[in-house]
């Protein structure tokens, strides 16, 4: 379903292509796919920094929990379309990371959806905590000013 492709060190791209059951009645993508597309943008986007999320979780015993989404959305992507998920990190600051979004038409490069997440660093017990260093570190070197 998806490959990635670094840009630059700012901007990480992943590919996904739409699939039947990612539509809706009118033949469009279902409004909610795109947060799924922003995580596996935002997944890609760690691991183009030589980061692993899943080691994050199991070996420095936090996550990332989603407080806040927003989306615009610009025009509608359909069946069988190859889409590019653009992922930048537009913040990090103690607990709180904040990520930016554009999901293009590979073909054509129109613009169909933007947006941002917000996410809080927390333990297993889902307390807020800090990033662990080594994450803070590597996202201050790729921060957008």
């Amino acid at each position: 379903m998806s490959g990635a492709v670094a840009v630059n060190p700012e901007v990480s791209e992943a590919r996904v292509r739409v699939r039947y059951a990612e539509t809706d009645q009118m033949g469009v993508v279902y409004h909610a796919n795109y947060l799924v597309w922003f995580e596996v943008g935002r997944v890609e986007f760690i691991r183009q920094l030589g980061l692993d999320y899943k080691s994050m979780e199991r070996e420095e015993g936090c996550g990332i929990a989603v407080v806040n989404v927003s989306v615009r959305y610009k025009a509608p992507a359909r069946y069988d379309d190859e889409l590019v998920i653009q992922t930048r990190l537009l913040a990090a600051r103690g607990p709180v990371i904040r990520f930016g979004y554009r999901i293009i038409k590979a073909v054509d490069a129109v613009l169909l959806c933007e947006g941002e997440t917000v996410h809080v660093v927390v333990d297993k017990d889902m307390k807020k905590r800090s990033l662990p260093q080594r994450y803070a570190d590597r996202f201050a070197t790729v921060l957008i000013s």
